[in-house]
């Protein structure tokens, strides 16, 4: 199966346990020997830990062999700066982009220092006509893209950008290729809004969540396996957050790459010796539990395949202890020091200076250790990003 090619299952399909993601008609018994990088979820945290992510890989020379770049929520913001910016990076005879920190990395922090999500839902709340996730969107192109479409996009590597589709759902998944959701059908070629796409992929609810697109107007394909292709399905749909569905945007990647590079920035549910009784509170409480699962599910399915050889490649987790991966000369990361960044509230508030670079600084050595333990064994150890924010107390 090429990378141009989305074929669909039929819903309900039945897939084993060690394999969750279901296999799509065509697809062979194995993955092809592409790679992947799968970004997660986690608001402006997610979003500068996936910068270090990079920052890292780059070094390595490995962003030229990507040839899929996955994402929900606050990785999709790094996503999107990332693929709008490609042809811009200049790189080198060894796969080093010389531009990154002129083109990722300082949009990126400009954007942490920018409060989205307060003041998104006061405008959308107290102006006529408007929506909280239409102000996210309109904070995304005044500050990141633009008037940049999903056509401005490269062809290689795919950029594949994640909602959840409310009224199927599933994944509904923004490329420069496609926009599609495998129940309700796929448009070619949409000339969406970059800062659209995105801001439905990281609507995350209650307060940013639902976004809503209209699509009414386009050429809609059905493909064998879609069920909901009625004009009620393609028309005004209401999506949300993408890491709703898959907060590690790994079903894109999943059935067609055998390597995979997955950065998991997520939330964590904490333990509570007295939940509230209340209904508001105690509905919210089991919503959590609900999602905590469909993450320990993700990141379990990942790791097991990796150690059953069913899939090459790294998890690269920011509650992580680079002690767990037995690397003789691990940069060093304190854990008491790394959890409380991985504490950071999953927001898209504004960040102090410092608390920027430490998270990508943990994201650089999380990947640092990972990489060098797991696919890449001769690559020499890397250097902090921000020498000055080390990782110790």
């Amino acid at each position: 199966m090429s990378g141009d090619e989305e074929l669909f299952a039929a819903p309900g399909e039945e897939f084993a346990a060690a394999e969750p993601v279901p296999r799509q008609p065509g697809e062979g018994d194995n993955p092809t020997q592409g790679m992947a990088l799968c970004l997660s979820g986690g608001g402006y945290r997610a979003m500068l830990f996936h910068v270090g992510v990079i920052w890292r890989l780059n070094e390595a020379g490995m962003l030229p062999e990507l040839d899929r770049v996955s994402s929900v929520s606050g990785g999709s913001i790094t996503a999107g700066v990332l693929a709008l910016n490609w042809a811009k990076l200049d790189f080198d005879a060894d796969g080093v982009a010389q531009d990154l920190d002129h083109q990722l990395v300082e949009p990126i922090r400009r954007m942490a220092g920018v409060g989205v999500d307060v003041t998104s839902v006061l405008a959308g709340l107290g102006l006529p006509f408007t929506s909280v996730s239409d102000r996210v969107a309109k904070a995304y192109r005044k500050h990141l893209f633009g008037k940049a479409t999903l056509q401005s996009l490269p062809d290689s590597p795919r950029f594949v950008f994640n909602a959840t589709n409310l009224e199927s759902g599933v994944l509904m998944r923004f490329s420069k290729a496609y926009l599609a959701d495998y129940r309700v059908g796929q448009v070619l070629n949409p000339d969406l809004p970059l800062a659209v796409a995105v801001a439905a992929s990281s609507a995350f609810p209650p307060v940013l969540s639902p976004c809503t697109i209209d699509l009414e107007h386009e050429d809609w394909v059905t493909l064998p396996g879609n069920d909901l292709t009625t004009p009620d399905f393609r028309g005004q749909i209401r999506l949300s957050d993408g890491g709703v569905y898959d907060n590690l945007g790994l079903q894109p990647a999943w059935n067609q790459f055998r390597t995979l590079l997955v950065a998991d920035a997520g939330g964590h549910m904490g333990a509570d010796p007295s939940p509230a009784t209340d209904w508001a509170r105690h509905s919210a409480r089991v919503l959590q539990v609900i999602d905590n699962q469909v993450r320990s599910l993700r990141k379990r399915q990942v790791i097991e395949a990796f150690k059953a050889d069913r899939r090459d490649g790294a998890y690269l987790g920011i509650r992580s202890d680079v002690a767990d991966y037995d690397l003789s000369d691990a940069m060093p990361a304190d854990p008491q020091v790394t959890t409380k960044l991985a504490a950071t509230p999953t927001r898209l508030d504004d960040l102090p200076a410092e608390r920027q670079e430490m998270l990508i600084n943990w994201g650089y050595v999380i990947t640092d250790t990972g990489v060098r333990k797991h696919a890449r064994t001769d690559l020499p150890r890397g250097t902090l990003p921000y020498p000055s924010r080390p990782l110790v107390n």
